[in-house]
């Protein structure tokens, strides 16, 4: 079964432009499979390479455009899929887009630190950028009808939306398990050199348990073994490899208000609940607050990501403690979320957010009215 993704309509309009496309994402959310289901849509031949078997690896490692001609004979379409593993790739693609301008070269790559230090300079000008991730609600609700996955938002909760595990619900759990120990922690231990993995990992639980809250880099030091600027490497690291993204305290330097604090959140529930061992239903659990805070923040970073409007969100806090949840910046405008689970709870409105931005828009989301939020 194939689910439509956001990003294919954008996809098929750039395949006759002569520039490389590249996707970025992490492993096991369909990067590969949404190009085979665009295949009919490239010129043929088709020649695909995959970075994670050694002789297409070996083969590329001293790229030149005599090679290259030889390799891609007379395929007018060329895929690589793994591109991170890749030696030297943004050299190749570079030498292909210039030389050979009838081929028409996608690329997909599961780690961005790696894919993107690799391409950037070397493909400058020369490439379309777009990001895969699990599945979102919207793209779940565009497959089937509103209602129906409205009342899944309690296992989404839980289980998350790797394309997997939408489609084998009966065993999500193993196959969440697997999917974190076989494909995402490993890439990271791989491309970050890491010899003590375990410490990332004590790392990732520390930050699942801190969902929602202000996170202190010394306090999940000392939870992991670490110092500091090993914490911050790590957590750069992890955001880089698509597994946690950071959010930053909004200010326009009002003398009580943050200014350099972080909140951390996982892409995916389901990831962050296999950190911890819990698939609990919610009734359960005592964590519910925090689920719903990720659900949330994780569909608007996909929401915006996709759109292409990265770091324009905030949480915003006082060190008298008041906090908003969630604050975005758009053209100077500012508008402000509170995220409560049950439509019934009281929320109070910070008095010093009312006067210090007045024209703030401010609105509470809870399980009755979150498609406005994250659709």
């Amino acid at each position: 079964m194939f689910i439509q993704r956001q990003v294919q309509d954008k996809l098929t309009k750039r395949l006759q432009d002569p520039k490389a496309i590249i996707i970025f994402g992490p492993r096991q959310v369909g990067k590969s499979t949404l190009l085979k289901h665009l295949a009919d849509n490239f010129q043929l031949p088709i020649l695909w390479w995959n970075g994670d078997d050694a002789d297409i690896r070996e083969m590329l490692e001293s790229p030149s455009s005599t090679k290259l001609k030889t390799l891609i004979g007379k395929s007018k379409t060329l895929v690589i899929d793994e591109a991170q593993r890749i030696q030297n790739i943004g050299i190749c693609i570079k030498i292909i887009v210039d030389n050979f301008p009838e081929v028409k070269v996608l690329v997909t790559g599961s780690s961005a630190f790696e894919l993107s230090n690799s391409i950037k300079e070397p493909l400058t000008g020369r490439k379309w950028e777009y990001f895969l991730f699990p599945f979102s609600f919207t793209e779940m609700v565009n497959q089937g009808n509103f209602l129906e996955e409205k009342r899944m938002i309690p296992s989404r909760m839980v289980y998350g939306y790797y394309p997997e595990i939408v489609l084998n619900l009966a065993d999500a759990a193993d196959r969440l398990r697997m999917i974190a120990d076989s494909y995402l922690f490993k890439d990271v231990f791989a491309l970050g050199n890491l010899r003590k993995p375990e410490q990332i990992i004590k790392l990732l639980q520390a930050l699942a348990y801190q969902v929602g809250n202000e996170v202190s880099y010394h306090e999940l030091g000392m939870m992991a073994g670490l110092d500091n600027e090993t914490v911050e490497k790590y957590i750069t690291l992890l955001e880089q490899a698509f597994i946690i993204f950071r959010l930053g305290s909004f200010s326009r330097n009002l003398r009580n208000e943050l200014k350099k604090a972080k909140k951390v959140y996982f892409v995916d529930n389901g990831i962050r609940n296999s950190l911890i061992n819990n698939f609990l239903p919610l009734e359960s659990r005592t964590d519910v607050g925090a689920l719903w805070e990720n659900f949330l923040m994780a569909e608007r970073f996909k929401k915006n990501a996709l759109e292409g409007q990265f770091n324009r969100g905030y949480f915003w806090r006082t060190h008298a403690q008041q906090e908003i949840d969630y604050v975005e910046e758009v053209e100077g405008k500012l508008s402000a979320w509170e995220f409560k689970w049950s439509p019934k709870a009281k929320v109070k409105i910070p008095s010093t957010f009312r006067q210090a931005y007045p024209e703030a828009s401010i609105q509470t989301i809870h399980a009755e009215n979150f498609e406005e939020f994250v659709l």
